[in-house]
């Protein structure tokens, strides 16, 4: 598989994510649920702590991706569901460390929210790997 990242621009290199990836060669794609900071019997986990669910989601995405003979890497698009943007801003900081030690730049988009599938969740994230 060849990946082909495309930015026109730079600010977004500090965000950790990328404008586009163009992919070629794939033999295989994984489309991905929102992963949140759910414990294995469904309960939430981490409530009121948003960067405790940022990384909580982050790991629940990894062990779907592992499941499936993924790793992180191969992320092309990460989409997140907030329901406090301006502090996902301020909470994101492992994350966006997490991604680049992994090598992942994907291709994201942001929405905010008011609610997610429980109240008590703070953040969702959805992603599609290739490989």
């Amino acid at each position: 598989m060849e990946r082909q990242v495309i930015n026109p621009w730079g600010w977004q290199d500090k965000h950790q994510f990328v404008q586009a990836n163009a992919i070629s060669g794939a033999t295989r794609m994984l489309i991905c649920s929102g992963q949140a900071s759910m414990a294995p019997d469904g309960r939430t986990l981490h409530p009121g702590d948003l960067r405790a669910q940022i990384n909580q989601a982050l790991d629940n995405l990894e062990v779907v991706l592992a499941e499936a003979g993924f790793e992180l890497k191969d992320v092309v698009r990460l989409n997140y569901f907030c329901t406090d943007l301006g502090s996902f801003f301020t909470a994101n900081e492992d994350l966006k460390r997490r991604l680049a030690e992994a090598g992942c730049r994907p291709a994201s988009s942001m929405y905010g929210v008011t609610r997610l599938g429980s109240p008590d969740l703070l953040i969702e994230m959805e992603a599609t790997a290739v490989r």
